[in-house]
């Protein structure tokens, strides 16, 4: 990090507006790109105000991004490094998403081999539609909102499609579960040490249901947490 000093473009910080007197015991910084060197871009910003002000900062709320902790830890040595939740639960829904999408492939594929097998029978292809009218790709296309929802948001079509997509995909419905206990965890959960004793549980139910992306998340949640970031 010292040799931002000797950045060429060092002077583009210089377009940038702070307001140092709205600086407080809390802060949250974000970013929408770190590359191309906006990450200097960044320090040199956060450098403009006086040490004195940016050591009255004893929390920092920042997201998952490896370039975030560094300017954190940079600019802002005295304050604890709190995980953005959101950034966490996005990687949930996304593993979530990730699963369904696959299926829906599946589906899209068997669908295509039993037409393709119908002309060469020469016979009149019939697709296979559940009580609520939908096909199997349809059914994973049309689920795509009903799993961002907790289950009492959901709409009528929606309980009764959550009901056949449970009971066609357990493993969607597992990761459905697993999404919403760490939603839950993070929105209902007041007290610190029972949040840890809960996420170590959630960590176990990870590891029992064996699937990657889940797998992938608790992981980058560990190493977070072993950085002496506190998750918030």
């Amino acid at each position: 990090m010292r040799d931002y000093h000797q950045w060429d473009q060092k002077a583009h910080a210089q377009e940038w507006m702070i307001f140092p007197k709205n600086l407080g015991p809390q802060l949250s910084i974000d970013e929408t790109s770190l590359s191309n060197g906006e990450l200097y871009t960044i320090i040199a910003i956060l450098k403009r105000i006086p040490e004195k002000g940016r050591c009255k900062v004893e929390e920092i709320t920042l997201d998952m991004a490896g370039s975030m902790n560094q300017i954190a830890r940079h600019c802002f040595p005295r304050a604890a490094r709190v995980t953005d939740r959101f950034q966490i639960q996005k990687l949930a829904y996304d593993a979530l998403q990730e699963m369904r999408i696959a299926l829906r492939w599946d589906a899209i594929n068997e669908e295509t081999n039993a037409i393709d097998n119908a002309r060469w029978e020469k016979v009149e292809y019939v697709p296979f539609h559940f009580e609520n009218g939908d096909s199997k790709k349809q059914l994973l296309a049309r689920s795509r909102y009903l799993l961002f929802k907790l289950p009492d948001k959901w709409s009528q079509s929606q309980k009764q499609r959550a009901k056949i997509l449970f009971a066609q995909y357990p493993d969607i419905q597992k990761a459905f579960c697993l999404t919403h206990k760490l939603r839950l965890m993070f929105s209902k959960t007041k007290d610190k040490g029972l949040a840890y004793t809960k996420l170590a549980q959630w960590y176990n139910e990870v590891t029992e249901s064996r699937f990657k992306a889940f797998n992938t998340i608790s992981a980058a949640i560990y190493t977070h947490y072993k950085r002496d970031t506190q998750l918030l």
